[in-house]
């Protein structure tokens, strides 16, 4: 073979592996930020049930299973309750018992095959609490967004914005607590939610496109009457509660955000899920590339998130157990603006799961912190 031919034959290649390279890339960056509204976040390991009792649960021992405080259980056709793991009770080497405290759907029996999540409900504010709310509809940028409101007296309103891996049922959790106060909530399914308009390509952006639609609900809710309103939002919620209050057109009747496990840190997240979601080690760099690239100029994120850009009190829940948001970031923002805010930190809870595993002291944290807006 002739030298030029041999050189062109070997650059070909080399186009074709780096070709070859980027679509890996690119198709591993996809499954990072690959939408799974209402699906367990990956990372926790899968536990079997091997037994169960009046009031109790035996699991596989693991690291999650042995977290204090207070999960669902799913499964395809089943959704339990678990609380704490039991004390004064036989446990062995390689199992623990937790309390049972519901069976909401399906059969729990020995050999299932469950994942712990912070969603305790399945359905609705009225079927699931017993609280009345009203369905409604709020025009979004793609189309119409489906809500729950759960009304009440109060001119200072709520705002819950749920996290990857979850739907709207994980704010029922703190619904009952806002319900006590007498406070509405404004529950929005958000672009790729079941019901809502689905992103052209089906992935997240981590808040970057979503916090268009958090726009959306606050004008909902300004029509609807709210003078004031606080945004609670879980992980990327959380993160689209920051865009909002920093770009929103009515940002200035944000009055305060609470922000548990946000999501800071944009590249060590799409690391996180990226290797969670099985991706070999050698191409979540390039997972991390592509899908930060994908997501367009990240500036506006970084400047929301900047310690300097905050105008309103901030309530952040985080802790160190988090797998996908690292919380060393949202320490840092504690410490850079303790005027605004107030750090509580939460251990041995995974991610979006900080009321999970201490609710008296996520509820008191939260008390405090509503009461001068109220």
């Amino acid at each position: 073979m002739r030298p030029a031919t041999a050189t062109a034959a070997a650059v070909t290649t080399l186009i074709g592996v780096g070709a070859a390279v980027v679509a890996a890339g690119r198709h591993a960056g996809d499954v990072a930020l690959r939408a799974t509204s209402g699906r367990p976040l990956p990372g926790d390991p899968r536990l079997t049930v091997h037994a169960t009792g009046p009031e109790r649960v035996t699991l596989t021992r693991s690291l999650a299973s042995l977290r204090p405080g207070t999960y669902g259980m799913t499964a395809p056709g089943l959704h339990a309750v678990t609380g704490p793991v039991l004390d004064h009770v036989p446990h062995t080497a390689d199992t623990v018992v937790r309390r049972l405290e519901r069976v909401e759907l399906g059969a729990l029996a020995p050999g299932s095959r469950i994942r712990l999540t912070p969603q305790l409900h399945t359905g609705t504010p009225e079927t699931a609490l017993g609280l009345p709310h009203e369905d409604v509809e709020i025009p979004g940028e793609l189309g119409p967004l489906p809500a729950w409101l759960v009304t009440g007296p109060r001119a200072t309103w709520v705002i819950a914005l749920h996290g990857l891996g979850a739907g709207r049922e994980h704010a029922l959790n703190l619904l009952p607590f806002y319900a006590r106060r007498r406070v509405p909530v404004l529950v929005p399914a958000y672009r790729g939610d079941d019901g809502a308009p689905a992103p052209a390509d089906g992935l997240t952006r981590l808040g970057d496109t979503e916090w268009r639609d958090v726009d959306a609900a606050l004008r909902y809710a300004i029509r609807r009457g709210a003078t004031k309103i606080v945004l609670h939002g879980w992980g990327t919620g959380a993160t689209m509660a920051l865009r909002a209050a920093a770009e929103s057109g009515v940002r200035d009747r944000i009055a305060g955000l609470v922000l548990d496990s946000p999501v800071l840190d944009r590249e060590a997240t799409v690391r996180n899920l990226a290797a969670a979601r099985g991706v070999p080690a050698p191409l979540v760099p390039l997972a991390v590339r592509a899908a930060l690239g994908d997501a367009g100029p990240h500036a506006d994120h970084e400047a929301a998130a900047d310690p300097g850009a905050l105008r309103v009190p901030v309530l952040l829940a985080h802790g160190p157990d988090d797998t996908i948001a690292p919380w060393e970031p949202s320490v840092e923002l504690a410490a850079r603006r303790p005027d605004l805010v107030s750090l509580l930190t939460v251990r041995q809870a995974p991610h979006t799961a900080m009321w999970n595993a201490d609710p008296l002291r996520y509820e008191e944290a939260l008390r405090r912190y509503l009461t001068p807006f109220l």
